[in-house]
């Protein structure tokens, strides 16, 4: 009988898929178990994780492996797409539904039937839309905006969310009867922190996948980067390497991967020196202000991990953090952080 990851790797073999796949992490090898076993049922499954852990990839692995493969795939983000045309993207439309509705469209439900929709930032959508949603996991029904009659379509639904749904339960955000529909099947993708036994390894993944978009030939990565890799937390998880190697890997000039090749703030970052505070004289701090001290200084570091990653871009890197844009703002005010600074260091990678 085949293990789970050369399962993975008999149906992933496709660059951007197969980086995330490769694992020496216990606890990642749960996580392929767990998907090998409800892949091949019509079991709806709720991943969860930090931002930039991979559970997109996760998803397109669990439509690869189930009966469902060579049918559609759809992804959809539903925190990208604006209330008032979510129901429409996903449910569509008839003509003259609303303002702009020039033609009938199907949504991404009907799209979608005989094959797999994945529904990212599930946590996002709107009332109306969570009981619309409601409806299609009990009765497998899609009704159109601006239409009576509702249709039956066959989709397994994947959804996704880097918060705590419970959480939005409780507080009356989100459906109960809801939540527990979309958890029949949790899976937990663990962050990048927690699986440092893969970082040489995505590492080395990352920038050998590079070489075929780019006229260079690096072939191997400074021990000091990877060092400095394995002592950083990554806030931003897979998607933060992969950008952060991007952009070394265009700037590098040799056929190593070299600490030369990082920003300054990239390096600042990555230092682990900076990753707590250092403490000139510990007798005269209490307990609480050394803690406030650490949280504050880590908190900072995250920030700006996470306004790089997002080309300074507000309701993203708010999206990410799982806090509004008006909370981002406060935050950034109180860590002295401006939103321009990291547009224009990230457009520095835009070569």
């Amino acid at each position: 009988m085949q293990t789970s990851n050369e399962i993975i790797s008999d149906y992933l073999w496709i660059p951007e898929n197969v980086l995330e796949m490769k694992t020496d992490s216990a606890k990642m090898r749960t996580v392929y178990d767990q998907i090998q076993s409800v892949a091949s049922t019509n079991a709806t499954v709720l991943l969860t994780g930090e931002s930039g852990t991979g559970k997109g990839i996760a998803a397109r692995l669990i439509h690869r492996l189930s009966k469902r493969i060579g049918k559609p795939f759809i992804s959809v983000h539903c925190g990208a797409i604006p209330d008032t045309l979510l129901e429409s993207t996903l449910f569509g439309h008839v003509k003259g539904a609303f303002t702009g509705a020039i033609r009938d469209r199907l949504g991404k439900f009907q799209t979608a039937n005989c094959g797999s929709i994945f529904l990212d930032e599930i946590g996002t959508i709107s009332p109306s839309s969570q009981i619309k949603l409601l409806q299609i996991l009990q009765d497998r029904l899609v009704q159109r905006v601006g239409e009576d009659e509702s249709v039956r379509v066959d989709v397994r639904i994947i959804a996704a969310t880097n918060g705590d749904l419970a959480t939005l339960c409780a507080t009356n955000r989100f459906r109960t009867d809801l939540y527990y529909r979309l958890n029949v099947f949790p899976i937990e993708i663990p962050p990048l922190r927690y699986r440092k036994e893969d970082i040489p390894s995505l590492a080395y993944s990352f920038m050998n996948h590079l070489r075929g978009f780019y006229e260079k030939q690096i072939m191997d990565i400074e021990p000091m980067v990877l060092r400095a890799f394995e002592n950083y937390s990554w806030p931003g998880n897979i998607r933060e390497m992969e950008n952060l190697i991007e952009r070394a890997y265009i700037l590098e000039t040799t056929s190593v991967l070299t600490s030369k090749s990082l920003s300054v703030d990239m390096l600042d970052i990555l230092n682990d020196n900076h990753q707590i505070p250092r403490v000139t004289s510990i007798s005269d701090m209490t307990l609480a202000e050394v803690r406030k001290q650490a949280i504050e200084k880590i908190e900072q570091e995250y920030l700006k991990a996470l306004l790089l990653l997002n080309r300074g871009k507000i309701n993203t890197t708010a999206a990410a953090a799982a806090v509004s844009p008006r909370q981002l703002s406060k935050l950034l005010q109180k860590h002295h952080l401006k939103k321009d600074e990291f547009k224009k260091a990230a457009s520095q990678t835009d070569i």
